[in-house]
């Protein structure tokens, strides 16, 4: 049995059964790593090794938490909201309703883009966002399906197809990668080679609104007619301002989370946007609110790292191969399966292409796959699998935003839904642009 195979399908199936997902991807690792060469000794060693990687991460993701808390607790974003509310309000029955969830679904969709490139924070915007938006979405009845399938999209479709900031990362990978292993890439190719599978992801999304668009009920906290617009003194909406223009300068220039959320924070305190006596709280809520997120990171790095250590993704790509015999179009599909299982089950799409490259490009040459058709392969592949896991921020990101009243669940409510909506059309859309288009 392939170790790669067991262990995801152990993580996936106990996540399905509610089980919590740090415990899944632990008895997912270790099942992988038993059902291979590899001893429990080894096996926990590799685990423990890979943790280290998911640190840094975890710590970010914490200090952005507080960060997005702090500026959520300056009353800014409730006095957006109910700005949209009070524009609106001239507006009746269907129409205003129609209109407010369109604005809602664009404002999300659109800071989830430039969340990757204009102001690249990745997913540090949704706690700042999405909790306060929540107050409007339970009285007009949204599925909350539908915001975790558009931030999915906002953030997967941006890095895999604009080639700015995450975007820039996660296509460098990728051009780096296929020529380390034989084909020259340029990082201009990548859009072009992008466009139709992401076309299929758009498609998903509009088409999960048509799915979850009946009424869907929450509890209701304070109705949307009921938000009033605080009072917020100039100075502090300036302070906050210069809180994210040093948040975002100093994480440009020094390519560090850590460093450019700590750069907000202090700068908060000394404009006095965020008082003393109430920080410690604030932060506090912030970095709970994300240490799911971190925790799961964390472990799903050591998940990665036995994966790694089994050796058996290669066996997988070539066993895959060997069954298919030669035919090109199934040979594509499979790897493409192979790209989705690997990524579920380490949750990062810019982990997976390093994994996969080397052994996808010489049997795609072997295939006689054009140059743009192999990088739709290897950016696909790698794309696969991150929306829809429960290791990935793509899903752990709107989970954290759209559960802070706990009546959003991860996995049947982030995870499938993304699952079916995203990787399903970026499947299909890049098995037959690799196949037959480029």
């Amino acid at each position: 049995m392939n170790a790669v195979i067991v262990a995801v399908a152990v993580m996936l199936i106990l996540s399905l059964l509610r089980i919590n997902v740090v415990l899944s991807l632990v008895v997912g690792a270790f099942a992988g790593g038993i059902v291979s060469d590899l001893t429990i000794a080894e096996t926990v060693n590799a685990f423990t090794d890979g943790l280290g990687g998911g640190a840094v991460i975890a710590l970010s993701y914490a200090l952005l938490g507080g960060f997005a808390v702090a500026i959520a607790k300056t009353g800014i974003t409730d006095v957006l909201i109910a700005k949209v509310v009070v524009l609106l309000a001239g507006k009746e029955g269907a129409t205003r309703k129609n209109l407010i969830k369109a604005l809602i679904f664009f404002s999300i969709f659109a800071m989830a883009i430039m969340s990757q490139n204009l102001i690249p924070i990745h997913i540090a915007f949704i706690p700042l966002l999405v909790p306060p938006i929540l107050k409007i979405l339970n009285v007009l009845q949204v599925d909350r399906r539908i915001i975790a399938v558009i931030i999915a999209v906002g953030l997967v479709g941006t890095y895999s197809f604009v080639p700015f900031g995450f975007g820039f990362i996660f296509q460098n990978i990728i051009t780096t990668q296929i020529t380390s292993a034989g084909m020259l890439a340029e990082l201009s190719d990548v859009p072009k080679a992008m466009a139709i599978p992401i076309g299929g992801m758009v498609a998903g999304m509009f088409i999960a609104m048509f799915v979850y668009r009946k009424p869907r009920h929450y509890k209701e906290t304070q109705s949307a007619v009921e938000i009033e617009v605080k009072q917020v003194s100039p100075w502090l909406i300036v302070a906050t301002i210069m809180a994210l223009i040093a948040a975002l300068t100093v994480q440009i220039k020094t390519e560090s989370m850590i460093i450019g959320a700590m750069a907000g924070i202090i700068t908060m305190y000394i404009t006095g946007a965020l008082k003393w006596r109430e920080a410690d709280e604030i932060l506090t809520d912030g970095m709970r609110m994300m240490s799911f997120i971190g925790f799961v990171m964390i472990a799903a790095n050591g998940f990665a790292s036995v994966i790694n250590a089994t050796g058996d993704v290669d066996t997988l790509v070539t066993g895959a191969l060997d069954i298919l015999n030669g035919n090109v179009s199934l040979a594509v599909f499979g790897m493409l399966i192979v790209g989705l299982i690997v990524t579920m089950g380490i949750g990062s799409s810019f982990a997976t292409i390093p994994i996969i490259a080397a052994l996808f490009v010489p049997l795609s040459l072997e295939l006689g796959l054009s140059p743009l058709a192999i990088i739709c392969l290897i950016g696909t592949a790698g794309a696969l699998g991150d929306a829809g896991s429960p290791a990935s921020d793509t899903t752990l990101g709107p989970t954290s935003g759209l559960n802070v009243d706990g009546q959003h669940n991860h996995i049947w409510d982030t995870c499938v839904p993304t699952f079916i909506f995203i990787n399903i059309p970026l499947i299909v859309l890049g098995w037959f642009a690799v196949s037959f288009v480029l």
